[in-house]
């Protein structure tokens, strides 16, 4: 179909890589956990966009540069470390909140704008997911396909339509179980300094991976 080789199993494989833990997983959760389910579930959607994204590249063959200079994929990963680590210190730094529902009220659309872009950022900033794509996708896709970058596209929203569905599922689960926890002023702001020091780990771990 398309020059897509056995679906099925792209979709089986698709979901158990949706589920096992990686740095998106753990972005959203921390997300969800500070925030709110509004926050992790934007996230989400934040995180998955990129990866919309990457399936655009790798179907392009934009994502293809990574694998042969490695000046621009330490660059990349370069700074998508030094983008988790600001996000930590802005979560360090950022004065006692009042309560969530006081917070969203005030600036709705712009606190989950800013939050959606930062999803976004975080995953098009990790050149791994890139080469995963690369890596992943071609394995189901017949090597003298004629549809171009067809089987890409398909495969690659399949992928992201599972992955969103997961993320989204994951934000609300960890954000309803720690919703008395936020109700306490204290300790939200002890979940969200957690938070950042967990972005600026992430941070950490990207800039010391191997290339």
């Amino acid at each position: 179909m398309f020059g897509i080789n056995n679906y099925p199993g792209f979709i089986m494989a698709g979901v158990l890589l949706n589920i096992a833990p990686g740095t998106d997983t753990f972005y959203i959760i921390s997300r969800s956990i500070s925030q709110g389910t509004k926050a992790g579930v934007v996230s989400a959607l934040g995180v998955c966009s990129g990866a919309v994204c990457h399936t655009l590249f790798a179907a392009l063959g934009l994502s293809v540069i990574l694998t042969t200079s490695a000046t621009l994929f330490f660059t990349v990963k370069l700074a998508g470390a030094f983008y988790l680590a600001y996000l930590g210190c802005v979560l360090l730094k950022a004065p006692p909140a009042v309560t969530p529902q006081d917070k969203e009220a005030a600036h709705p659309h712009n606190s989950l704008r800013k939050i959606y872009c930062q999803g976004i950022l975080t995953n098009l900033l990790n050149p791994k997911v890139a080469l995963f794509f690369l890596a992943f996708l071609p394995q189901f896709i017949n090597s003298d396909s004629p549809y171009g970058p067809l089987p890409f596209l398909i495969l690659g929203a399949t992928f992201v339509t599972t992955g969103t569905l997961w993320c989204c599922f994951l934000a609300c689960s960890a954000a309803r179980t720690t919703g008395y926890l936020r109700k306490n002023n204290a300790v939200q702001l002890g979940l969200q300094k957690i938070t950042g020091l967990v972005f600026i780990g992430f941070g950490v771990q990207l800039a010391l991976s191997k290339n």
